[in-house]
């Protein structure tokens, strides 16, 4: 009998099975990519060179796959994101290849980029890499409005000593091999 390779193995078979059967209605799904719309033009409205980037590339529809979810961002004209109507032909796609949920979070907890299959415009796909690359979130910033520049500080201190526990265990796991069992 084969030991499983990966210690969340029953979990990631489970959501893979849970995953296939329930899928969330059309207006969730629609809701939620408003949602991150608006979340991606936050972040980018912070980075003046990354609106001049993507206003050059106005118009152009980008569409992002994994497993069976599927996000189609369009450029517009103030360098900005929208949500691009599902007729319209993709300049570019993005595929996410690793299936499993586990080993996409431990990639980014480890700061790797997820292993893409690139299809279409070169051109776009050098500025999505660039905005990847170089557009950060800064969560602290958008916390001191709320709460104060101290307690902020303290509150992105905490959160960085948990990411860097979770990027331990999760390389821990990745390394420790599965113990063989007597048949």
């Amino acid at each position: 009998m084969a030991a499983p390779s990966s210690p969340f193995a029953f979990l990631e078979d489970l959501i893979g099975r849970v995953g296939e059967r329930l899928q969330p209605p059309a207006w969730a799904v629609h809701e939620v990519q408003h949602r991150l719309v608006l979340f991606l033009n936050h972040v980018l409205q912070q980075e003046p060179e990354a609106q001049d980037r993507l206003a050059r590339q106005k118009g152009r529809v980008a569409l992002f796959q994994w497993r069976g979810f599927t996000l189609r961002l369009q450029a517009t004209p103030a360098g900005l994101l929208d949500l691009a109507p599902e007729a319209a032909a993709p300049d570019l796609t993005l595929t996410v290849t690793e299936n499993s949920p586990f080993a996409l979070a431990g990639a980014t907890l480890r700061g790797d980029k997820p292993p893409v299959q690139i299809e279409g415009d070169v051109q776009l796909a050098a500025e999505v890499n660039w905005l990847a690359d170089h557009v950060r979130w800064d969560v602290e910033d958008d916390l001191a409005r709320v709460v104060g520049d101290a307690p902020a500080h303290a509150i992105g201190n905490a959160a960085r000593k948990v990411g860097g526990a979770l990027r331990q265990f999760i390389d821990k796991a990745a390394t420790v091999k599965p113990a063989s069992r007597p048949e």
